[in-house]
């Protein structure tokens, strides 16, 4: 197993870095999270015109057609930022719900429309806040002789503010899972945004919504599977991004400790400081190197399913854990909003839940290792 960037993935890191430097400083993140602007439109549209949404997706469909370690570098870096906005639910996530489960129709309108930034399409899959799994899906889609009708509400939607379009996940009437591809402004639609210790995050409801047959992605009910498919290629990429912002608050944390001088000293020559510092990087490797080996299983096409879960719990974990440690080190500085720190609290807290907590993916990794049935579990 060889983990080392080649020179491309090197030079894509380098290009993302210099990005983040010039667009989006850490100054300038901070005054956005601090204001909750969630998403600034034409930082998103130089990210597509730089090739950074749908960089998995094929070429003939508008994407890059690179591997998922190429993508993992730039998500990696976007996320020491951390920079704001739908980069990963409508960049990643959405066109790999649209590959999984899209006919070739779709396809071929709605993935070049997603890369080019020209329609923000970000998932609302789970009703629940925080629970995640078939059963979170509890808005009902009624058949109609044109399609259906769609009626509920996304507590939760990540990124929901900015986005255009919706992929809904819906329980049909057999009791299986749709989605359908959902217009913002369609009649019956409403965005709330959710204001709090987050950022970007809406309620979206959905009254007596009419979907033509031809927006449906899975009709057949099969849509939690296309749904799990999808994110065993873009839980990674999350994951990187998480594994950047680690890193970030590793550096930032440790120069603080050389810097801040107390009693004479640097505050880093003091024991419990620096137990801090370990715990940090000890996360942070953790989130790095089971990250990275799953980026390279899923490029060599070999069995990532447990991996992937182990990823997304691990570096759920470490982000959120790296936060707490740093506020020990920053202790009252570090709680202001316009000390970068408080941009990572902030999405690090969201990050925790979205898309399954790290108890719900420790279970999936267990199952996918040594199935139920095997295991004799009802």
């Amino acid at each position: 197993m060889d983990l080392k960037l080649n020179d491309d993935q090197n030079m894509l890191k380098k290009v993302a870095a210099d990005f983040l430097k010039a667009e989006a400083p850490p100054y300038v993140i901070t005054e956005w999270y601090q204001k909750k602007i969630a998403c600034i439109p034409e930082l998103y549209k130089k990210a597509a015109g730089l090739g950074w949404l749908g960089m998995m997706v094929p070429d003939e469909f508008g994407g890059g057609g690179a591997s998922c370690t190429d993508c993992a570098v730039v998500f990696e870096e976007l996320g020491r930022g951390p920079l704001p906005g739908p980069y990963f639910s409508a960049g990643v996530l959405a066109p790999e719900l649209m590959l999984a489960g899209g006919a070739e129709a779709q396809k071929k309108s709605w993935l070049p429309k997603m890369c080019d930034g020209s329609a923000i399409v970000v998932p609302a899959l789970s009703d629940d806040q925080i629970q995640w799994g078939p059963r979170s899906v509890q808005s009902r889609a009624v058949e109609t002789s044109n399609g259906f009708t769609l009626n509920g509400t996304k507590r939760y939607v990540q990124d929901g503010d900015a986005a255009s379009h919706f992929i809904c996940a819906a329980r049909s009437e057999n009791g299986g899972v749709i989605l359908a591809l959902v217009d913002r402004n369609a009649p019956g639609v409403s965005v709330k945004p959710i204001f709090g210790f987050m950022i970007g995050a809406a309620e979206v409801s959905f009254n007596n919504v009419a979907i033509g047959a031809d927006a449906v992605l899975s009709a057949k009910g099969d849509g939690w599977s296309v749904i799990e498919a999808a994110s065993l290629k873009a839980l990674p990429i999350l994951c990187a991004s998480q594994v950047g912002a680690c890193q970030e608050i590793f550096e930032m944390t440790n120069e603080y400790t050389r810097t801040r001088v107390v009693f004479g000293q640097p505050i880093g020559r003091f024991q419990r400081v620096q137990d801090h510092c370990v715990d940090i990087s000890i996360h942070l490797d953790g989130a790095r190197w089971i990250t990275y080996e799953t980026l390279w299983k899923l490029d060599c096409a070999i069995e990532a399913t447990a991996n992937v879960h182990q990823a997304k719990a691990v570096a759920s974990e470490a982000y959120y854990q790296s936060c707490n440690f740093s506020h020990m080190v920053f202790a009252g500085p570090g709680t202001d909003y316009k000390h970068p720190l408080m941009a990572h609290s902030v999405l690090a807290h969201s990050l925790y839940q979205y898309l399954g907590t790290p108890l719900h993916h420790k279970r999936a990794m267990v199952d996918a290792m040594y199935p139920r049935k095997a295991r004799n579990v009802g």
